[in-house]
């Protein structure tokens, strides 16, 4: 892991990513306090991010909502 300051990063921006691209870790100081981690994207966050991936789909025995619905709204009528 290598500290850098915001002014050496922000210079030099393109270099220090490519670093990052080669597996290091930088730690991105503010006045001495450091502010960010920037590091590798992990192999696993790469395949499907989380608003990609299927939704769950849930199911039920019984008769579904919409022929409840139906079959409430004929009964209402006859009434």
């Amino acid at each position: 892991m290598t500290s850098v300051t915001l002014t050496e990063f922000r210079s030099h921006a393109s270099g220090m990513l490519n670093r990052v691209e080669q597996g290091e870790t930088l730690v991105v100081l503010r006045h001495g306090r450091p502010i960010a981690e920037v590091t590798p994207v992990s192999v696993s966050g790469r395949a499907h991010p989380s608003w990609k991936q299927p939704a769950l789909r849930l199911t039920t025995k019984g008769a579904g909502l919409s022929s409840a619905i139906m079959a409430e709204r004929d009964h209402e009528a006859v009434s």
